[in-house]
């Protein structure tokens, strides 16, 4: 149904507009009968021979005239009080239908059938020519109904919109709702897919069909996991009120930063180097640790990858505690985290006095820890299950960038800086190490620096 547009006039200034239009009224009736007496007057000087009959007839029809204009300005005012009483009758039986209300709508009918009537009325007075005896009061009346109806309109539709108002908050905090549900539904998948370690698309891969793009998904997988470690470290530093500066500067020495979060960059290099060191080394250099036959190393890498990669990692380390991988643990957290980080975090060395004892924590640091050495362990294994075999590299500091051999984790800001650099992008600091696979190169992801210096040819280097 169409909304009703209730008129924009102001009520007092309406009010006022009706009296003034009454004493306007009564001053005009005034005015004709004293003119008609002064020109009457007038009119004997003039002529003498003009007898009093004829001035009485003036008299009487300017009066007439007047009084049938003013009855009629009264019936147009009743008429527009009753078209007002009818558009807010009609704007309550809207209102009333939404939420259903029986005696509102019986009501607001009421009303419209009455004031129908009315006006059924004043088209019959108008045609018999049946005016108000006292126009001057049934205007007064006309406008103060028809103000009374403009009233109640606006009323109504202040409740509709109040009404209006509500349902859109009601549906505002159901969408929030909604929205915080699926935040939490993504974060859950993003844990699980985190966690779980599965690598569908490699599950009917046959060692013969392995090609550069497996070893790159396992590799994004181990990316992803790294990352999500060096922030729950950084947490941890924050929470122990660490100098996140000092401890940056530490590991990457006269590096200048484009922004402050560009510096978990450094905190992420870091980790890369400890998890990847002896990477090259088919036993990862790990203390009495014997391999197969060459001939047989290709299958034998592959055999051990297949047989984690669908295992958590704390389901894995549970059943077999003093395999290579859980050997490999032991190592690279003794290494990674330093007993002065473990305490600054904790308050005590218990992780490393369990692991020392042969057992693992059963604590979510470590867990985040694990999942990380996992992915990693995993992509040594595949790497050495091709033949020949992933080999990896790193770029030099101050070495000139190559889009052939790295990529950039802060590209963004040389292609939206203000300033003009005239020297080639260097290198401040490799983050993620490159591979090459045959003759296929996985980039390395670099930090660039923003110091115009004197650049290096580039060259690679194995990361030990």
């Amino acid at each position: 149904m169409e909304s009703v547009k209730t008129s924009a006039v102001i009520p007092g200034k309406k009010l006022a507009r009706g009296f003034a239009k009454v004493l306007r009224l009564r001053a005009l009736i005034g005015i004709a009968q004293v003119d008609g007496l002064n020109n009457a007057d007038q009119n004997l000087k003039d002529e003498g021979n003009m007898d009093k009959t004829t001035i009485n007839w003036t008299l009487d029809t300017n009066d007439e005239e007047l009084q049938e204009k003013i009855a009629t300005e009264a019936l147009i005012a009743k008429l527009f009080a009753s078209t007002s009483t009818v558009k807010a009758a009609y704007a309550q039986l809207q209102f009333a239908q939404s939420p259903y209300d029986s005696d509102g709508i019986q009501a607001a009918d009421q009303v419209m059938v009455s004031e129908l009537k009315q006006l059924s009325e004043l088209k019959q007075c108008y045609l018999k020519k049946q005016f108000d005896p006292s126009p001057e009061i049934a205007i007064l009346a006309a406008e103060s109904k028809e103000l009374q109806s403009v009233v109640k309109a606006y009323e109504i539709t202040g409740k509709k919109l109040e009404l209006q108002a509500q349902l859109k908050e009601s549906e505002v905090m159901f969408l929030r709702e909604k929205l915080e549900e699926a935040i939490r539904q993504n974060k859950l998948i993003a844990k699980k897919l985190s966690q779980s370690g599965q690598l569908s698309v490699l599950d009917n891969v046959h060692i013969s069909g392995l090609n550069h793009s497996h070893f790159n998904t396992v590799l994004r997988h181990a990316i992803r996991s790294i990352r999500s470690f060096v922030r729950l470290i950084v947490d941890e530093m924050r929470s122990a009120s660490w100098d996140i500066e000092a401890a940056v500067d530490a590991i990457e020495h006269d590096v200048v930063y484009w922004i402050e979060d560009h510096k978990c960059y450094a905190i992420e290099s870091f980790v890369y180097k400890e998890m990847f060191d002896s990477f090259h080394f088919p036993n990862f250099s790990l203390p009495n640790e014997s391999l197969p036959d060459k001939n047989k190393q290709q299958q034998w890498f592959f055999g051990r990858f297949n047989k984690l990669k669908s295992m958590k990692a704390n389901v894995f380390l549970a059943e077999k505690p003093r395999s290579p991988f859980a050997k490999f643990c032991r190592v690279k957290y003794l290494k990674l985290v330093h007993s002065k980080m473990e305490s600054s975090f904790f308050g005590n060395l218990s992780q490393r006095s369990i692991l020392n004892a042969g057992g693992f924590p059963d604590t979510a640091f470590f867990a985040s820890f694990a999942e990380m050495a996992k992915r990693v362990w995993l992509l040594h294994c595949l790497a050495f299950s091709f033949e020949p075999h992933a080999s990896m590299f790193q770029v030099e500091k101050g070495c000139r960038f190559s889009d052939v051999y790295m990529e950039s984790v802060n590209d963004e800001m040389f292609l939206h800086s203000d300033e003009t650099v005239e020297s080639e992008p260097h290198v401040a600091f490799t983050v993620v190490p490159g591979f090459r696979i045959g003759k296929t190169v996985i980039q390395c992801q670099v930090y660039l620096s923003q110091h115009q210096t004197k650049a290096k040819m580039f060259t690679c280097s194995k990361l030990r």
